[in-house]
């Protein structure tokens, strides 16, 4: 069996409290899943990654925003349930893990709805 010693993309997550991580995703998961599988805190991804809550919040910058497009109406639905969202608010659950995403940065807000 061959494997790829490849590193997946790196990204920078900061938690609300603003400490950074680094973190090295693995292709084909959620960005949810690797924040979680990283140990950073605040991501509470109560519904598992189905899109029917809003408790896997982050905020992109303008630029990563517009790169990742734009949310489905039903990640729109559940982020209209916030009160804390933004205009670059996105649901991690729903922005899988590509080579693509190399160099994305995400906040990581203080409260999810």
């Amino acid at each position: 069996m061959i494997t790829s010693s490849k590193p997946g993309p790196l990204s920078t997550v900061v938690s609300f409290d603003g400490t950074k991580h680094e973190i090295e995703g693995e292709v084909g998961l959620s960005l949810m899943k690797n924040i979680i599988d990283n140990g950073i805190p605040g991501i509470d991804a109560d519904c598992g990654g189905e899109c029917s809550c809003a408790t896997c919040h982050v905020i992109l910058p303008d630029d990563w925003y517009d790169r990742l497009g734009e949310p489905s109406s039903d990640e729109e639905a559940m982020l209209g349930m916030n009160p804390e969202i933004t205009p670059t608010s996105r649901l991690s659950c729903q922005i899988p893990v590509t080579e693509e995403l190399d160099g994305l940065y995400v906040e990581v807000p203080e409260f999810q709805f």
